[in-house]
């Protein structure tokens, strides 16, 4: 029997095809993904499709919402936290793989409005300004808002601002509020009001970290995820270049 090959031309035709075909055991995955992770995260999934042929599904929220859906049967396979605490807990429920936790990231608070030329490079418009609302993540379920609180005391000044404070369910929310004018400034993580060190709007005091207790947030692969290999693709991907450099471009320690 007479065999026919492509010819030589089109070859190089064939062989661009075959690399751009995902893997032949490309999968899908549910994260679910701190609120202040969110641009960096659906940054992070469209560059791991494009290496692995791997999709992550991303759902974005409050940490301690997570919490409580993980514990009610949620699919979510993999969880990316806003703290440490919260996917240490899951580990010992045993609700997350264990072995699998680490930090992905670690966070900055920044004090930021809309406006620009507002929030000073120290913060003091927290005594001077004559505003009437302070946004803030709820600091019950938000990693994010319990480092406010911790701020304002520390500074001195939650008692006097209490009466101010407007709280979001999650960072996203605090971060809508002050955007939309609704707060002329708040409390944000820096991801979320920053790119590549200068910042997308406003004006901002980046917190100093000695204010509050480090934003480690860590990652975890959950039991409904242990069987799946995109799962644990992603959680590899995390700790790669590519995604390193995203991490990083928004502000965050890798």
């Amino acid at each position: 029997m007479k065999r026919t090959f492509p010819s030589l031309p089109a070859l190089p035709a064939l062989l661009l095809a075959l690399a751009c075909m995902p893997a032949a055991h490309a999968g899908e995955v549910q994260v679910a993904v701190a609120a202040n992770f969110s641009a960096p995260m659906h940054d992070i999934a469209a560059q791991f499709a494009r290496d692995t042929g791997h999709r992550a599904l991303v759902a974005t929220g409050a940490t301690g919402k997570f919490y409580a859906q993980i514990r009610h049967g949620a699919p979510f396979e993999v969880l990316l936290a806003a703290d440490e605490a919260t996917p240490a807990r899951l580990e010992r429920e045993g609700l997350g793989v264990s072995g699998t936790r680490f930090t992905y990231a670690t966070g900055r608070l920044a004090l930021w409005s809309a406006r620009a030329g507002y929030v000073d490079g120290a913060g003091t418009v927290l005594a001077t300004g004559d505003f009437r609302h302070l946004a803030i993540a709820n600091p019950r379920t938000a990693p994010y808002g319990a480092a406010a609180i911790a701020v304002l005391r520390k500074l001195g000044q939650l008692d006097r601002l209490q009466g101010r404070l407007v709280q979001g369910e999650n960072i996203a929310q605090a971060q809508q509020f002050v955007s939309t004018g609704n707060a002329e400034l708040g409390f944000v993580a820096l991801a979320q009001v920053s790119r590549d060190g200068r910042l997308t709007g406003g004006s901002a005091w980046i917190v100093p970290a000695s204010l509050h207790a480090p934003i480690r947030q860590d990652a975890l692969l959950l039991k409904k995820g242990q069987g799946n290999p995109a799962a644990r693709a992603l959680l590899d991907y995390l700790a790669s270049a590519p995604a390193r450099a995203i991490i990083q471009s928004y502000g965050y320690a890798p």
